[in-house]
């Protein structure tokens, strides 16, 4: 097992008592937030993650309070250890197929294991789908980068370059004034879009990238067009096209669908992360592909709560059942003496209790 996913008291998924409360699918930060949030209740909860996190290429998570800056996989490995404390499991897996037998879900893994769940958390992230230029997928969260949020602040005053994301260059250009809009062939800028970047001081280079080139230190130095010059940057930002990742998720009838704002595909959720089927909640990128880590973790937290509510409705009932089968005489014995009892509490007609009793 290594380090980006290390089981935590063996890989055996076999639930206590025969059923899980909640399996959660995928162990990042919404996955583990949720699942945390079930064990600090007593909920029997299993997590199951494929140890593949996004943003394990990157040097830190930021704009997380208390842990800004801290490693990525290193807060996994916090997380994962939070949930055990309380009693859940976090063992390593690729979730394949999910499957609803009646009132509860079997979740299938890829080696084969099974187990049983009562209600699911899908927290199983996206894929960035990066544009198609060499040397782009080497450099993804160094110096290859896509959200402000995440690394604005260490690129700041440094010559950025925008691959073909107008709006891109708007965020970048807070943080620098040496920035570069490339417009990759499929680019169009509209009138008003030009005004604002010649406004803003942002340079525009027309024509197609090809790659990119490094210094001696292996450093991001420049973007080769295919005209032949190379230009001088020293950070690139990219607009990835967004997938979440819940091709497991046909069996219970979800599909991904295109986001509002065309740049990837994600499940439909409320704002409890319920996805419309009965037992089955979403929370983070899988849901919502704009959510950094702390969104990401609030929904993983938002949609625990909102299974805890439904398993203690769920569990009240069975009660309820439970209690009218033992009485089944509606007028029987133990149903009048009961009625007795409420109703006239010590006022009941009976043997009074000896002296000192």
């Amino acid at each position: 097992m290594d380090e980006n996913n290390n089981d935590i008291g063996g890989n055996a998924i076999d639930a206590p008592g025969g059923v899980w409360d909640v399996v959660v699918v995928g162990g990042g930060a919404a996955g583990l937030s949720g699942a945390l949030t079930l064990a600090r209740v007593r909920r029997p909860v299993l997590v199951i993650d494929a140890g593949e996190p996004r943003n394990a290429p990157a040097a830190a998570a930021h704009g997380l309070l208390g842990r800004d800056g801290i490693a990525p996989l290193e807060l996994l490995r916090k997380g994962r250890d939070e949930v055990a404390a309380y009693g859940g499991r976090v063992v390593a897996g690729r979730v394949t197929a999910i499957h609803r037998e009646g009132g509860r879900f079997l979740v299938e893994c890829a080696d084969g294991r099974r187990t049983t769940a009562r209600r699911v958390l899908v927290a199983s992230g996206l894929v960035d789908e990066l544009p198609d230029v060499p040397g782009l997928a080497e450099r993804w969260g160094r110096d290859v980068v896509h959200c402000v949020s995440c690394h604005g602040w260490e690129v700041r005053d440094t010559a950025v370059g925008v691959l073909g994301s107008f709006h891109q260059a708007l965020l970048f250009r807070q943080l620098s004034e040496d920035v570069t809009l490339f417009l990759h062939p499929g680019t169009d800028l509209t009138d008003d879009q030009w005004e604002q970047l010649a406004g803003l001081g942002v340079g525009v280079v027309e024509g197609a990238v090809s790659g990119l080139a490094t210094d001696d230190a292996g450093r991001l130095a420049g973007v080769r067009l295919t005209s032949g010059p190379t230009v001088p940057v020293r950070v690139l930002a990219v607009a990835p096209r967004f997938t979440a990742r819940a091709s497991f998720l046909g069996g219970l009838g979800l599909a991904v669908r295109e986001h509002p704002a065309g740049f990837g595909e994600q499940l439909t959720v409320d704002a409890s992360g319920f996805t419309g089927v009965d037992g089955v909640w979403a929370a983070g990128n899988v849901g919502d592909l704009t959510a950094g880590v702390p969104a990401a973790a609030a929904a993983g937290t938002t949609a625990a709560a909102a299974i805890v509510m439904d398993l203690l409705a769920d569990d009240a009932r069975a009660a309820a059942r439970s209690r009218r089968a033992g009485d089944r005489e509606v007028f029987g014995a133990r149903m009048e003496a009961e009625v007795t009892r409420r109703v006239l509490g010590t006022r009941a007609h009976g043997v009074d209790p000896l002296p000192g009793r």
